[in-house]
């Protein structure tokens, strides 16, 4: 993974941790000690989920960039319809509070995305490649002339 795409994973995974761990005191304090293990078992899954999503994403824009946009809705709609899926397999389990459960994932998601828009937001990330430019123009000097 290049450097970006790291820098960009590390500044939307750690605030979904921290808002993961926050989560999990409150739902402990909240629901006792299975509404923690419900907070950090929604927290793990989407950051697991959201993880592989960027580097699914990133990994299509460098290949096929036509594909960006189109894939970046298809992998957003389909971990969306994946979290709803886990709350309702997970909806009646006895391991775990499946309220904080499913409040932790519906946060943990947010708290994903607004990150993850403000890391991208921020990052310095070149539209163009100036190399690729500079030997374009040379190859077209080069037509032109013969």
């Amino acid at each position: 993974m290049p450097s970006n795409d790291v820098r960009i994973l590390a500044q939307a995974a750690v605030p979904t941790a921290a808002v993961g761990a926050i989560a999990a005191v409150v739902s402990g304090v909240v629901a006792g000690g299975k509404g923690a293990i419900g907070a950090v078992v929604g927290t793990l899954i989407v950051i697991l989920f959201m993880g592989i999503g960027l580097y699914v994403l990133q990994r299509t824009a460098r290949s096929f960039p036509q594909l960006f946009q189109m894939m970046g809705l298809l992998l957003y709609a389909a971990q969306l319809l994946l979290l709803v899926v886990f709350v309702g397999l997970f909806k009646n389990t006895t391991l775990f509070n499946p309220r904080a459960f499913a409040v932790v994932l519906v946060v943990a998601t947010l708290t994903w995305i607004v990150a993850q828009a403000r890391a991208h937001m921020r990052a310095k990330i070149l539209y163009v490649d100036p190399d690729a430019s500079a030997k374009g123009d040379k190859s077209q000097k080069t037509d032109r002339s013969s």
